[in-house]
């Protein structure tokens, strides 16, 4: 069976967006390693992310830019039925996180499950759903901004698998030890 990985870019100070929610910074520092990226989107199955208010699936707000034909589980407050757009099943999971990633990981199979966001990252994490931890270190401090594990409010330990330097981005692996 496939592992749940929590996935991000972030900031040297633990950011993953702007005190706005902008990522645009995200872009400016070129491109993780080559192997690590292929290695990751070949291994994954399927996404957990976060609904938008509208519960619609709009351009730039699909998962790795809709690259992946997986399926993707979005959190939401609401019920909604799913939603089909470029041969990408949505399903929508109202305020459940563990049957998001029941479904998740049995529509994955042995692949792994990618956990998107910092609030569905720490509910995951405080219910010991998480496996790894895939971080994108960006060389740059925004000082403020959305924490990634900000507020998470208990210890986790961590052993280090893999960690891979490129010019403009670290990538880092870490096992969540249990």
């Amino acid at each position: 069976m496939g592992k749940v990985i929590i996935h991000a870019t972030i900031t040297l100070d633990g950011f993953m967006a702007d005190t706005k929610g902008s990522i645009d910074w995200m872009f400016d520092f070129g491109d993780s390693d080559e192997k690590v990226i292929n290695t990751f989107m070949q291994e994954l199955g399927a996404v957990i992310g976060g609904a938008n208010k509208t519960q619609t699936v709009e351009e730039g707000e699909i998962p790795y830019g809709g690259m992946l034909k997986i399926p993707m589980y979005l959190m939401t407050h609401e019920a909604h039925e799913p939603i089909e757009k470029d041969g990408i099943t949505y399903t929508f999971i109202v305020n459940d996180i563990a049957q998001a990633v029941g479904e998740a990981k049995a529509a994955a199979g042995d692949k792994n499950v990618a956990l998107l966001g910092g609030s569905i990252s720490r509910q995951c994490l405080k219910l010991g759903l998480v496996d790894e931890i895939q971080l994108h270190v960006v060389p740059m401090l925004l000082g403020e901004g959305i924490s990634l594990f900000g507020g998470l409010g208990e210890r986790i330990d961590l052993e280090r698998i893999e960690a891979v330097t490129t010019t403009g981005i670290n990538d880092l692996r870490y096992r969540i030890v249990k």
